[in-house]
């Protein structure tokens, strides 16, 4: 079920029977027909296996099941919304980037070490993030927030794409993320993100980049 764009900051969703969507808690701002609200302890498709997951990294967001016939206007904070449709790939997102996502999707949890060694965890001490993410796969929608809005950058297998660590917001398809920077480590011992460090995306796919360095 994808999501219409209201606004820059709202989105709408239609359900039906048999259908389910996952939101963050407080992000429902109105709703026509008959649509039930309940808080999810099951971490979503993933299971409890993805909420511990979850849990242990300190990064677990709580969510509502969305489930009945009508549609459901979301938007939280103020901030900037942007839907992304999956046709079967993986989307990789922070946990408090998501507003809300087709309950068809598999929920899971990825340490980011796994993508990029060493130097994926060096990202999210960087970036702040934590050193696991959040992944979404399969066929259907999710609503991602981000300041100032989202472009999506196409990434080829000879267009890596650069991105500063504090405006990258998700990427997805088959995508290996580092951090590089120009200088050496003891420079970077003591100091903040910036263009000093580079997330650098390559392979193929797709990098969602907010246009501020703002964190949620």
């Amino acid at each position: 079920m994808p999501f219409t764009a209201l606004n820059s900051r709202m989105v709408e969703a239609r359900i039906g029977p048999g259908q389910r969507l996952y939101s963050q808690r407080g992000a429902m701002l109105a709703y026509r027909g008959e649509v039930a609200f309940t808080p999810d302890i099951q971490g979503g498709r993933g299971g409890v296996g993805s909420m511990i997951g979850r849990r242990i990294a300190g990064e677990a967001t709580p969510l509502m099941t969305v489930e009945g016939t009508g549609t459901v206007m979301f938007g939280h904070g103020g901030h900037h919304v942007h839907a992304v449709d999956l046709t079967g790939e993986t989307l990789y997102v922070e946990a408090d980037r998501l507003l809300a996502f087709d309950g068809s999707l598999q929920q899971g949890t990825m340490f980011m070490g796994s993508q990029g060694g060493v130097m994926g965890m060096v990202r999210g001490q960087v970036t702040g993030q934590g050193l696991f993410t959040t992944t979404l796969k399969g066929v259907g929608s999710v609503a991602v927030m981000a300041h100032g809005g989202v472009i999506e950058l196409p990434i080829g297998p000879q267009r890596p794409v650069h991105v500063d660590p504090q405006a990258y917001v998700a990427h997805r398809g088959e995508v290996r993320n580092k951090l590089s920077t120009a200088l050496g480590w003891r420079d970077m011992v003591g100091r903040g993100s910036g263009e000093a460090f580079q997330l650098e995306l390559s392979g193929q796919g797709t990098v969602y980049v907010q246009a501020s360095e703002e964190k949620l």
